[in-house]
């Protein structure tokens, strides 16, 4: 046979499209070309295949060697493709005889002897491979991600050399493997750690609950990041799904996926100087951002204002559609993007503006153009927005009542939440514009004192909408029906 067939997979954003990785050996010149859309790792493994074939004991053939990865206009990167190569030539060339390599697929990286290499980003290869229902050949330490995918593999894989052992058995052994035991959650930041900040305490816990966007106003030290920190120890534990699409997102990142699979919602917290492309994502091929990397978590920016406002001005879609599209010239990537944003503000660059002291000594122009760093638009995104105030100091560190833990508090946000899902099939923060306006209407009454009071707030029609779904979160909470006056108050007091 000088043709031999077999599959793997690309990565081209958060998906993995088949790749059909064809060898033919014919007569000419001894040479090895890779055709396809390869780029230089890729083109790179003919000397890693090369000396891997001949240190594991086998000829390497003294032929003309074309490896096509087709589709021809897929972009492949990495070294996923050197296994499925290697084999492919021996297959062609006659030194083995498998009659598996239709129901298998093959990722993983050659070492010079022939050892299986991890590669990164394979998590979505492994869950389309799960759903093509093909058994994964790849090196050991990857398995426990197969695990998570769900993903058949072939076990006892160390090198080349035992591949091809158990490649031509009359069956080939395959086993799912057990993922790791899913352990309770960890808690970094106990909401028990905030001292006083009760309003802000149930600021957070309505933003939990109904999965809102919070910004925080008030000087240093008054407990902001603290609080944002603390968000994701009251969030329920993500579930299977949730996780998966988490780690689709981690996985191509080169992130860890155990805190993930434990549950852990994301939560990152990039530093004010980040470019846009670190945050909404980007490069020649472009790779998530920020925003991708808190999917179905929490997205924290400490002092807001500080960052530029061309990143700033970047996350309003995404807050919008809970995607990001990335286009570039030959395609364009989508990675989904679905995040509680929480942003912690200074009232001025000196932080001290209000805080009943004489400190600050920032100029009224100097206070105006620092708040308007943060625009109008960005703003009306913010579903709660409240300001801070610093405790005092004898109450810190005198204080011996016990406080609320955020088991406690994540149980009443579960509850929440499973009303919400049961009700309308998603959270608060997501319901759509015709769901939204028909809050209120089951009370003229309701909808008139609505109309006057964001009226006389000169409200946006984007701000008067989330108010609304803050107020059926209230509503939740309370174990209430229907939206009631003081639900509607309270949101409205969550504005300013």
């Amino acid at each position: 046979m000088a043709l031999a067939t077999l599959f793997s997979r690309a990565q081209l954003g958060i998906e993995a499209p088949l790749v059909s990785v064809e060898v033919h050996l014919s007569g000419g010149l001894t040479s090895f070309s890779i055709v396809g859309l390869a780029e230089t790792a890729v083109r790179e493994s003919r000397e890693r295949v090369r000396s891997a074939l001949m240190l594991s004991g086998f000829d390497y053939p003294q032929r003309r060697i074309t490896v096509s990865l087709a589709p021809a206009d897929v972009p492949k990167e990495g070294g996923r493709f050197d296994l499925a190569i290697a084999i492919g030539i021996l297959q062609a060339s006659n030194q083995i005889n498998c009659a598996h390599l239709e129901s298998v697929e093959l990722y993983a990286e050659l070492g010079l002897d022939g050892c299986l290499r991890p590669v990164k980003g394979l998590f979505p290869a492994l869950l389309a491979c799960q759903q093509a229902q093909r058994v994964a050949l790849l090196a050991d330490s990857m398995h426990s991600d197969a695990a998570l995918a769900g993903c058949a593999v072939v076990p006892g894989v160390r090198d080349l050399l035992s591949v091809c052992q158990l490649l031509q058995q009359d069956e080939l052994a395959s086993e799912l493997v057990e993922p790791p035991v899913r352990s309770e959650q960890q808690v970094a930041h106990d909401l028990a750690q905030v001292r006083g900040q009760q309003a802000a305490r149930l600021a957070l816990e309505i933003t939990a609950a109904g999965g809102h966007n919070l910004l925080m106003q008030g000087p240093p030290g008054s407990g902001k990041s603290l609080l944002a920190q603390a968000l994701p120890s009251i969030l329920p534990a993500l579930s299977k799904e949730a996780a998966r699409e988490c780690a689709a997102i981690h996985s191509i990142s080169g992130k860890s996926l155990d805190r993930l699979f434990a549950g852990e919602p994301p939560f990152r917290s990039p530093h004010h100087s980040a470019s846009s492309a670190a945050m909404i994502g980007g490069g020649s091929i472009p790779h998530p951002g920020e925003v991708s990397l808190a999917h179905q978590g929490v997205l924290f920016l400490d002092e807001v204002a500080e960052s530029s406002c061309s990143t700033l001005y970047m996350l309003r879609e995404p807050l919008e559609t809970g995607s990001v599209s990335i286009a570039r010239a030959k395609a364009r990537f989508s990675f989904p993007a679905r995040f509680m944003l929480v942003a912690a503000l200074n009232p001025c660059p000196c932080g001290y503006y209000g805080d009943g002291s004489d400190r600050c000594v920032c100029a009224l122009t100097a206070i105006e153009r620092y708040q308007a760093r943060l625009s109008g638009p960005l703003r009306d995104r913010f579903d709660l927005q409240i300001t801070l105030a610093a405790e005092d100091q004898a109450d810190l560190i005198r204080a011996s009542e016990p406080v609320e833990g955020s088991a406690t508090v994540r149980a009443r946000v579960e509850a929440a939440r499973e009303v919400q899902l049961q009700r309308q099939g998603c959270l608060n923060a997501q319901l759509d514009v015709a769901q939204v306006q028909s809050l209120l209407s089951h009370s003229e009454a309701l909808q008139q004192l609505y109309i006057d009071a964001t009226s006389a707030l000169s409200l946006s029609a984007r701000s008067t909408h989330r108010l609304l779904r803050v107020a059926r979160t209230l509503a939740d909470m309370s174990d209430s029906n229907v939206i009631e006056q003081e639900h509607l108050l309270q949101a409205l007091s969550y504005r300013h």
